[in-house]
């Protein structure tokens, strides 16, 4: 059991940067692998970055790769997003959420437990 809250989101410029946060209740946030998706207006939730329990492994979606690093501090409880170099098409609600599941977790079918999202809005 997890309780997930993001925060961080906002209005940007394009070429601008961002951190997201999510922030977990419990003591259990080092069992999940935890993720990170998006989903824009008219579109499907869709994958951004993966991050492994102990964060030696993370994935990335090609269209963020390069650009975009997720981390966590599991003493913290809290997941990161940084994102860089933004661009329009980067506008989204993100959420994160936490699987049981490892490896390459790109499926939002694979998440058990997700945050309520927050707003990432890129200027042209």
């Amino acid at each position: 059991q997890v309780q997930l809250v993001e925060s961080g989101g906002g209005l940007v410029q394009a070429g601008g940067s961002l951190r997201l946060s999510c922030a977990a209740s419990g003591r259990t946030f080092s069992s999940y692998a935890m993720g990170w998706f998006r989903q824009a207006p008219g579109k499907e939730r869709e994958f951004v970055a993966a991050i492994s329990r102990s964060g030696g492994t993370t994935y990335y979606a090609d269209s963020v790769k390069g650009r975009t690093t997720i981390s966590r501090d599991n003493a913290k409880n809290t997941v990161y997003l940084q994102m860089n170099s933004l661009k329009p098409e980067d506008t989204a609600v993100y959420y994160c959420a936490a699987t049981t599941r490892g490896a390459r977790v790109a499926a939002s079918w694979e998440y058990d437990y997700w945050g309520q999202g927050t707003q990432v809005t890129v200027s042209s």
